[in-house]
């Protein structure tokens, strides 16, 4: 995973968490707190309410991007330029300033009078952004989008939208985000929350992931929430995005949410960063799961991605109630397949790898319940345990049902 330079602001999994808070000079825009006209206003709130809370970006939005609203030309757009761009120039605090456009026109125009980085709401569906923000060696955040200029962010499975972020390919300093929320009317809750749950796939594609999730329908339908009661589920998701991997949170809530990323950051999992070992760079990967080993491999171009994936992550599962002929055959199978059984008797446990055969004394089964064991493995040797359970007398009906409900929950 790279690290992004914005403005001197590193962005990565060696850093903190960043908090982008939002000004909007739209009057369209939903979120009153976050709407002004008036640059004086503008720049007091973007210090007392943005800058002193704990942002460390601050994005401007020109206009909304609800598919509510007809969108604005690029020309539209910088005639509200100038307001964005007073406002910044009366800013007393310290902050990265981001430009919200999907127009190269408006972003260079806004790069040229003092901002930052880019916000890209269309993901480089005008093929021109890139080459402007890598000329100017900028950052810029590429959010996942059709390649359609007047509606961005109209992408409802998952796949796709993990293709559209390679749309016109990437800067060095690009940002990646999937795009949370109701930029159209295919896109349903559900879609979102199945983003959600897969968030880490997208650090396969190797570059740092923003997040917009603050006070989302699709959070805000799981605690039945209004948008004013919605922020305490804004910051659960928020410290679970950034133990998935998300590095920007943009919000309207700066504090609580910085405090909320905060959280995350502290208890995501140990893993060894990116480091030089002599003349090889190591890096462990955050993954979880088969499809997000697939990202990785993909990105290195792995002809065999999907098959290599299925040995990247392991599954455990616990097994009740089995007679000794099942631990008997479900050991057989293991030592067969590549995984692993550890079985228990009473206080003393017994360990069966490979082909270690299970206690042959006829002994005690624990219990009414039978004895218990531990069965963990690859997906791969998971899925083939079924086929090689193949002398049926000793294994019961149970076990063979309980392999099948292994196999169907990996697959």
């Amino acid at each position: 995973m790279r690290t992004v330079d914005a403005a001197g602001l590193p962005i990565g999994d060696e850093h903190p968490p960043r908090i982008m808070g939002v000004l909007n000079v739209s009057k369209e825009s939903p979120y009153d707190p976050s709407v002004f006209d008036d640059p004086g206003e503008a720049a007091a709130y973007v210090d007392d309410e943005l800058i002193d809370q704990g942002a460390d970006i601050v994005d401007v939005g020109l206009e909304s991007a609800n598919k509510r609203f007809e969108v604005l030309s690029a020309e539209g757009e910088l005639e509200r330029l100038e307001t964005a761009v007073q406002t910044i120039e009366s800013v007393s605090g310290d902050a990265v300033f981001s430009i919200e456009t999907r127009y190269h026109e408006v972003a260079e125009e806004a790069l040229d009078r003092g901002f930052d980085m880019v916000n890209d709401i269309c993901g480089f569906a005008d093929p021109e952004m890139p080459r402007v923000c890598a000329e100017r060696d900028v950052a810029v955040a590429k959010m996942a989008s059709p390649p359609d200029l007047t509606r961005p962010g109209a992408i409802e499975d998952v796949d796709d939208i993990y293709d559209a972020l390679s749309l016109n390919g990437f800067t060095d300093k690009t940002l990646v985000d999937p795009a949370f929320g109701g930029w159209s009317e295919d896109k349903t809750l559900a879609d979102d929350r199945e983003t959600f749950r897969r968030l880490r796939e997208f650090r396969g594609l190797g570059y740092p992931i923003l997040v917009s999730i603050n006070r989302k329908n699709f959070l805000r339908e799981v605690a039945g929430r209004s948008t004013e009661e919605a922020l305490p589920v804004s910051l659960a998701a928020t410290s679970m995005a950034v133990e998935r991997g998300a590095h920007v949170i943009r919000t309207h809530d700066v504090a609580e949410t910085r405090d909320a990323a905060l959280i995350g950051h502290e208890f995501a999992r140990s893993r060894v960063r990116e480091r030089d070992a002599g003349d090889v760079a190591v890096e462990e990967l955050d993954v979880t799961a088969p499809a997000e080993a697939r990202r990785h491999l993909d990105r290195l171009g792995a002809a065999d991605a999907a098959d290599a994936a299925r040995d990247a992550a392991t599954g455990v599962f616990e097994l009740g109630g089995l007679s000794d002929g099942d631990v008997g055959a479900l050991s057989t199978a293991a030592a067969r397949s590549g995984a692993t059984v550890v079985v228990g008797d009473g206080g003393d446990d017994q360990a069966a790898r490979g082909d270690v055969a299970p206690r042959s004394d006829g002994g005690n089964d624990s219990g009414p319940g039978g004895r218990r064991a531990l069965l963990f493995g690859t997906p791969r040797a998971l899925v083939g345990l079924p086929e090689r359970v193949d002398d049926r007398s000793e294994a019961s009906d149970g076990l063979v049902a309980a392999l099948d409900t292994i196999t169907e929950a990996v697959e």
